[in-house]
């Protein structure tokens, strides 16, 4: 059920050039990338204003005020049938907790099953840092599926999650 804060919200589907700037502002204003991470959210945008649907990276931007103050990436994962990636998903702090994380996420899961997907994954690191990231996930019906130790570091797992969409 929305909140308040997500009633006032504007979803849209097609990216714009201004875009790739205000992606990077957004998941840079979260505290949990590096400037790498911050680097490849911009370069998704990115691609698919070059692209289009060729790219495979299909988006879900949240607009308060005419400012993105959230978004969700996420495409097919090749070689599969009906598998899809859930490449990011970032709030605004000044947004979060107010339900637009599960309105994004509930959106890319009707748009992939609209488009025959059945499942979509999504990772993240196993850091402390990002356990309300993995209780996020849980709390939508994502199940823990996999853990790989030292991923990203040492001591930094990559954790993978999976829901039926």
């Amino acid at each position: 059920m929305p909140t308040p804060v997500a009633a006032a919200i504007t979803l849209r589907y097609e990216v714009v050039p201004s875009d790739a700037h205000a992606v990077g502002e957004l998941v840079a204003a979260t505290g949990f990338f590096n400037e790498a991470e911050v680097a490849i959210a911009v370069e998704l945008v990115q691609e698919r204003l070059k692209r289009g649907n060729a790219s495979g990276y299909h988006f879900v931007l949240a607009q308060a005020a005419g400012e993105v103050v959230g978004y969700t990436c996420y495409g097919p994962i090749d070689g599969t049938q009906s598998s899809f990636d859930l490449f990011w998903i970032a709030i605004h702090p000044g947004h979060q907790g107010h339900g637009l994380g599960r309105l994004l996420t509930d959106e890319s899961a009707r748009l992939i099953r609209a488009g025959g997907g059945r499942r979509m994954y999504a990772e993240t690191s196993g850091r402390a840092q990002y356990e309300p990231t993995r209780a996020f996930y849980h709390g939508l019906g994502f199940n823990r599926e996999a853990e790989l130790a030292d991923f990203y570091a040492p001591g930094d797992a990559k954790v993978f999650f999976v829901k039926e969409v």
